[in-house]
């Protein structure tokens, strides 16, 4: 489980982040929306332990982020926003990297790198400099590595960003396959992403928590059904209470 507790961060007056808390268990995708500068990704860099809370605390997988940082870190599987990788590796040379620095023993690497590449589509690729690839392969390739340990907790940043009409539904697919047995966490300003793979929706404005439900549940708040409604309603008024 991830356990988030009373998280803020600041940036002198600024407040990226305004005392927020949920909770997200095995089996749900939790779809993370807000409007550009809500906090999304401050957010998710602070449950990956790559940004210090000024205030409150992490927990994942009963390991807190910050004062036990490896044991956290080695049960999640992170794709930053952008998908920064290192431009002058191949593909191949990059997630074999990624299988040193996580740690795989020999007898699951193989497996692991095979079956991360198959999922991905990135066979034609494996020779290639990153910095040669496409923005789509470039995302695909951020994914392989977030997926090459199998880890039991998956945070998404903008997955499906710069891949085409085909690959965003694969992502989403192989997002649903793998939900049963994993917590995900995917940050997006695709509102239909949400209603394809997510069974839990939390809305964030100006840094505050402004609403937690399922998808559906939320888009029936608005006459028109629609989630896109219901997130502009939400959104234009921060200072709603959290629902």
């Amino acid at each position: 489980m991830i356990e988030i507790r009373n998280l803020s961060k600041r940036y002198g007056a600024l407040t990226a982040v305004n005392d927020i808390s949920f909770s997200v268990g095995a089996g749900q995708v939790l779809g993370f929306l807000g409007p550009n500068g809500a906090g999304k990704s401050t957010t998710m860099k602070m449950i990956t332990g790559f940004l210090t809370p000024t205030a409150g605390t992490i927990s994942v997988c009963g390991h807190d982020v910050e004062n036990n940082p490896l044991a956290a870190k080695a049960c999640m599987g992170y794709l930053p926003e952008g998908a920064p990788s290192y431009g002058e590796m191949t593909v191949r040379g990059f997630l074999e990297f990624i299988a040193d620095i996580r740690n795989l023993p020999a007898d699951k690497r193989r497996t692991r790198l095979d079956d991360v590449i198959a999922r991905l589509q990135l066979g034609s690729v494996l020779e290639q400099m990153i910095e040669t690839l496409s923005k789509g392969f470039k995302r695909r390739v951020g994914l392989a590595q977030a997926l090459i340990h199998d880890p039991l907790v998956l945070i998404l940043d903008e997955p499906t960003d710069g891949l085409d009409p085909n690959q965003k539904h694969q992502v989403r697919e192989l997002i649903s396959s793998m939900a049963k047995d994993k917590i995900i966490v995917i940050s997006t300003h695709i509102l239909e992403e949400v209603d394809a793979v997510c069974n839990r929706a939390i809305i964030i404005a100006n840094g505050k928590l402004l609403a937690d439900d399922t998808p559906k549940a939320l888009a029936a708040r608005a006459p028109s059904g629609r989630l896109d409604d219901v997130f502009r309603q939400i959104t234009t008024a921060p200072t709603a209470k959290v629902a």
